[in-house]
């Protein structure tokens, strides 16, 4: 469990240097290489795990206290049965104590959203890039290839 704590607060570390770095790249024009992205998709996943674990257990162990002494809301145990099944979704996040208030924060389903297109966006230039990369290369010994046999002929 340690290890788990250890290896989150250094990853929290690193995103909090990938952030200084994203923005120094913006100016430096070194959002072109990889790194940059790799930067950018670490920042993306943390900050989507981040706010879908504080909204999946924003509700606590026990809801009804929750609405009822955390947010002085009623508690409706029939509303909550009736949608049993819209709470255990993992995605768009809810809790609600009735059908007016939400446990899980606003801010939480379009973070969670937004970090999920910016991850997609983030990985398809890393595949790009190392696409480019990987035909480069063969595309370069093909070439080295042909000219070289042309030469022994």
């Amino acid at each position: 469990m340690v290890a788990i704590q250890l290896l989150l607060v250094a990853w929290l570390i690193w995103n909090l240097w990938n952030l200084f770095r994203i923005a120094t790249g913006l100016r430096n024009a070194s959002w072109r290489r990889p790194m940059w992205w790799t930067r950018v998709c670490s920042i993306s996943l943390f900050a989507g795990l981040a706010s879908w674990t504080w909204g999946a257990f924003s509700g606590g162990l026990d809801v009804g206290e929750a609405c009822t002494w955390n947010h002085h809301q009623r508690y409706d145990e029939v509303y909550r049965d009736a949608h049993a099944e819209e709470f255990q979704r993992l995605f768009p996040l809810h809790n609600k104590c009735n059908p007016d208030f939400d446990l899980v924060p606003a801010w939480v389903n379009p973070i969670v959203a937004a970090s999920a297109i910016v991850l997609v966006i983030a990985v398809a230039v890393l595949l790009w890039f190392g696409w480019a990369r990987l035909t480069g290369r063969l595309a370069g010994r093909e070439s080295a290839g042909r000219v070289a046999g042309a030469a022994g002929d």
